[in-house]
């Protein structure tokens, strides 16, 4: 246990010199900086990785039960993305911002429980289909801060030519059109993600309690999530809508999803994990 704390420490301390390294590269543009955060950010995957290998033999389990795994998850899912997306697209402001709600999500983590599902909670979580809701639903999670995040560029590139500042830095944000039409595509990849893991969960509410949670808030916020994001999807792919406007919907969307994510389980009655 105490090896596992001292890697903890040691993915913080890594994770937030990247973050450092990424910002001080968005600031001045030092490449000499964005290389060693790269590398920084590569050291960090691979202890995420590390750490959770080891806490799943510990416990003989897939560590994602508690709030605290769910949160080293999700962090450990977006730092893997922003690993495939520097070497796909070379977009370091984007893996900056992704970084900065992934380390976010780590620290807030250090004051989630911790420790071992109960004995109780064990015995619910045997089943696969849960695990499956679970991991799918992280996903999900994953793909819409990165849909967020294109937005995010979107709104600083609108912001810096409405007030007319050119530079090197406006066009490393990126085209407006490609950071529009993949914060589309993130999302449109996680909307049937989150579909799908709702579903998930309520047929594994159904076959373990023989009930499905509908005035749960969790539940309830899932689905308002879900709502949210269906009008961005609709309002792009069906009345063609584009721009700064729908950049901030999408903003708003993820705020959204921020909530449900952090507020709605600790009021949850169903959600106790």
């Amino acid at each position: 246990m105490l090896g596992l704390n001292l890697l903890y420490i040691l993915i913080i301390v890594f994770y937030c010199l990247s973050v450092l390294g990424y910002f001080i590269d968005f600031i001045q543009n030092n490449q000499k900086v964005n290389r060693i955060a790269f590398w920084l950010l590569s050291i960090v995957w691979i202890l995420q990785l590390v750490f959770l290998g080891l806490r799943a033999l510990e416990y003989s389990r897939l560590p994602i039960m508690t709030i605290f795994e769910g949160m080293f998850f999700y962090a450990w899912i977006l730092v893997t993305f922003s690993l495939i997306i520097n070497r796909l697209y070379r977009m370091d402001f984007l893996i900056f911002f992704v970084n900065l709600i992934g380390f976010s999500v780590l620290t807030i983590s250090i004051f989630a429980p911790a420790g071992d599902v109960s004995s109780q909670l064990a015995e619910l979580f045997i089943l696969e289909l849960l695990i499956i809701h679970v991991v799918v639903l992280l996903l999900s999670y994953a793909t819409f801060t990165l849909s967020f995040s294109f937005s995010m560029l979107y709104f600083l590139q609108h912001q810096m030519l409405k007030k007319k500042r050119w530079g090197e830095r406006m066009t490393r944000t990126g085209n407006l059109s490609n950071l529009e039409k993949r914060s589309f595509i993130f999302a449109l990849i996680g909307f049937p993600l989150m579909l799908i893991g709702l579903i998930l969960g309520m047929i594994w509410a159904w076959i373990k309690f023989e009930t499905i949670p509908w005035y749960d808030l969790k539940v309830l916020s899932s689905f308002i999530v879900l709502i949210v994001y269906g009008i961005y999807l609709f309002q792009y792919q069906v009345k063609k809508k584009r721009g700064y406007n729908l950049a901030l919907l999408n903003i708003a969307a993820f705020l959204v999803l921020l909530i449900n994510y952090f507020l709605s389980s600790s009021f949850s009655e169903f959600h106790i994990w």
